[in-house]
């Protein structure tokens, strides 16, 4: 009786024997990781081929410091320390008023999508195949449309209202002079080649300049957003700086095509610069205005203060200045100097900064820092004699207005030279160009890759699986739920050379039955052997047992309860013992296969009481064995195993033979087994490796146990020898032959 006893562990079962039972199941299932793994190789060789490539383009700009004469205003930032920033440029680089430009320029708003041949037809074309002869002229749509090698058209103006800004357009090539224009089903026209053409009630003008195709050759023409391409332009455009404020800008452009990829680039480029060159222009366009109205301010001052002074000494009869007091005017004289180009410069930073930016900021303390030292110098003139003060007052009103006049004045000529020379601070070192190889795909490491990925994803199948499969593997496994082993039975490959495939009548799914005994067909095989080794158990197990009769069954179908009943039938009968066989799975039992007979006029017709108990039993070529098949399949087949017929019928056979062995269907299925098991002294159940779990086991042996069926033991059919189960648990058959 099975025992409810926890599993016995394996105190060797420790990580190092996980490992190499992981190690073991890879080598069982080399062939399946080495063929997905092949595969996925190849698919990634496919892809490599396939796949667009992606060029890059590249090119260097200088953004240099802003000094010289391109504004004379800029040395007082310079003097602040304010440069320019690096991110700024940046920023300017990657706009929309930079890359709009460039999209109009280049008419990146404008795709042109050939209809190529599916998968391939994209590799034909970028390799250069024109197309064949024979396809020349074809009758078929789908290869009269696609394009090849050396055939495009060229567009000149296109334009469409903004309800059709993304809708793809067909153009399907008539003639090189002619074409049709069409969408989807709202319309369908035709227009010239080299003429400009309005379509859908105006609400397309199209002009296509040139026509190089076969016709019926089809493109689809979309014309997206600005802001849309926009966008599509800043994904594959990037800049960086080379190092750390170098003011050196790395700009780079990915594209399928690298002959547009340059042309866009070099555009880019030409705009950025451009836009600088204006920007110093407009900048001293500014500071020119704001000079010029400055002058006539200024002259004005200068004038007075010259009168003033004339005056003056014309009333004092020419007073002169001493020595100390000329040296107070000089100073003074250079510090309102000073404060006149901040006042200046004061006016020209307002325009663009708050009074709490830092570059504002440094100016005003600039300004303190210089009207402190003037307010000092003004102490010591209150110490010169009133003739001495107001001379020196006069005289540095003069001065100071003749050198801030002069200043200006120079100023004036600088920035109009400036304004008549301005190169900007940006320069293009090296224009745009597509490097020969492209960046993407990477054929070897995309190779790589899916070498890696089909190796691990098979690997990771091959690891779930085993997870996933709770299918017993060794005798160990069965005995530890207490169900004791009689026999381990090796799969047998001659076995599988009798097995045949055949469907039933109104079964979606078939079976596969063994046409042929192997225990006549190959004595010698191992499996045969093994239940050679039954037998001899059998024959002590059966001693209690209080009758001769053995039942056969398993916890599910196709674990191979027929072929351990047919077989152990076979080579008890060969050691002149009276055997019979009878099939009692007269749903769908198959052991008059075996025997090359029919099922009819088998045990449903008997207990039915069609046939008698002579005309049913039937002899076989194996000396001593006897059979009985299944029948006609009835409907009520446990009905009748319930019948004092089928009792009636084991009391006979067991006086007429020395052993009866009753192949019967899934215990787990139906309940069949357990009525037939508790007429019967021994019954075994049949598990298959790696296929019932040692749950199914104990449910099917509790389920015989609740009918009142003693479970004697379990027979482990089809091992195989894997490296998995070969450290943990070991694989004991040999083959001992004569020499």
């Amino acid at each position: 009786m099975l025992k409810d006893s926890e599993p016995k562990q394996d105190r060797t079962d420790d990580s190092d024997i996980s490992f190499v039972r992981l190690v073991g199941l890879l080598l069982d299932h080399k062939w399946f990781i080495l063929i997905f793994t092949l595969l996925f190789a190849v698919g990634g060789v496919i892809y490599a081929l396939l796949a667009k490539p992606v060029y890059r383009a590249d090119s260097l700009i200088q953004v240099e410091s802003k000094k010289g004469a391109a504004n004379p205003l800029e040395d007082v930032r310079t003097m602040l320390g304010e440069e320019p920033k690096s991110d700024a440029e940046l920023g300017i680089l990657k706009s929309r008023m930079v890359l709009g430009q460039a999209v109009d320029q280049e008419r990146l708003d404008i795709q042109i999508i050939p209809n190529y041949l599916p998968i391939i037809g994209e590799f034909l074309v970028r390799n250069g195949y024109e197309r064949p002869a024979f396809l020349a002229d074809a009758d078929s749509d789908f290869l009269r449309q696609s394009m090849w090698a050396n055939e495009q058209i060229s567009i000149g103006t296109f334009q469409v209202s903004q309800e059709l800004l993304g809708k793809p357009l067909t153009i399907e090539v008539l003639d090189n002079n002619n074409y049709r224009i069409a969408r989807e089903d709202f319309f369908s026209e035709t227009g010239k080649v080299g003429e400009d053409e309005t379509f859908y009630d105006g609400r397309i003008k199209l002009r296509i300049i040139e026509i190089q195709a076969k016709p019926g050759v089809v493109f689809n023409l979309v014309k997206t957003s600005q802001l849309a391409a926009i966008n599509n332009l800043r994904k594959r455009f990037s800049v960086s700086e080379q190092g750390k404020e170098s003011g050196l800008l790395n700009l780079m452009l990915n594209d399928t095509d690298p002959q547009r990829a340059q042309r866009t680039l070099n555009a880019i480029d030409q705009i950025y610069l451009n836009q600088n060159i204006q920007r110093q222009a407009a900048e001293a366009e500014k500071s020119l205005e704001f000079l010029e109205e400055q002058q006539p301010v200024i002259r004005e001052k200068l004038s007075r203060a010259e009168n003033e002074l004339n005056k003056y000494r014309t009333d004092r009869d020419s007073v002169d200045l001493s020595l100390e007091t000329q040296a107070i005017l000089e100073r003074l004289v250079s510090l309102e100097s000073q404060l006149n180009e901040l006042e200046f410069s004061e006016a020209e930073i307002s325009r663009k900064f708050t009074k709490t930016h830092p570059t504002y900021s440094a100016l005003l303390d600039k300004k303190q820092q210089l009207m402190r030292e003037r307010d000092i110098l003004n102490n010591q003139v209150k110490n010169l004699p009133e003739t001495q003060q107001q001379v020196l007052r006069l005289s540095r009103d003069v001065e100071v207005n003749q050198q801030v006049y002069t200043q200006l004045l120079n100023k004036i000529q600088e920035m109009s030279i400036a304004r008549a020379s301005t190169v900007g601070n940006v320069r293009i070192l090296d224009e745009a160009v597509v490097q020969p190889n492209p960046i993407k795909p990477r054929k070897m490491l995309l190779v790589v890759l899916a070498i890696m990925l089909g190796g691990l994803l098979s690997v990771a199948i091959v690891v779930l699986r085993s997870f996933f499969n709770r299918g017993v593997e060794s005798p160990e496994h069965i005995e530890s739920i207490g169900l004791p082993v009689y026999a381990t039975v090796p799969l047998s490959e001659e076995q599988n050379k009798l097995v045949r495939y055949i469907k039933y009548k109104n079964e979606r799914k078939g079976t596969n039955v063994a046409f042929g005994v192997l225990a006549e067909t190959t004595p010698a095989d191992i499996s045969i052997e093994a239940l050679r080794s039954l037998r001899t158990s059998l024959h002590f197990a059966m001693l209690e047992a209080t009758d001769n009769r053995l039942v056969i069954t398993g916890p599910s179908p196709g674990i191979g309860k027929s072929f351990i009943s047919v077989n152990l039938s076979a080579v008890c009968a060969q050691v002149d013992r009276k055997v019979l066989l009878i099939d009692a799975d007269m749903r769908k039992g198959h052991v008059h296969h075996a025997f090359g007979d029919r099922s009819d006029g088998g045990l449903s017709d008997l207990l039915s009481g069609r046939n008698s108990l002579e005309e049913v039993i039937r002899e076989t070529s194996i000396e001593g064995l006897s059979y009985i098949s299944r029948g006609m399949a009835p409907p009520n087949p446990s009905e009748l195993l319930m019948t004092e017929a089928f009792t009636n019928l084991l009391k006979r056979v067991s006086a007429m033979f020395d052993l009866v062995i009753i192949d019967t269907p899934p215990v787990l299925a139906v309940t069949d087994p357990a009525i037939v098991a508790n007429q019967c002294g021994t019954t075994l159940l049949v598990a298959r490796f790696q296929l019932n779990s040692s749950k199914e086991l104990k449910i099917a042996s509790r389920r015989l146990e609740t009918s009142g069926v003693v479970v004697k033991g379990c027979i482990l059919n089809a091992m195989e020898r894997k490296a998995a189960t070969d450290y943990g648990y070991g694989y004991y058959n040999y083959s001992y032959k004569p020499s």
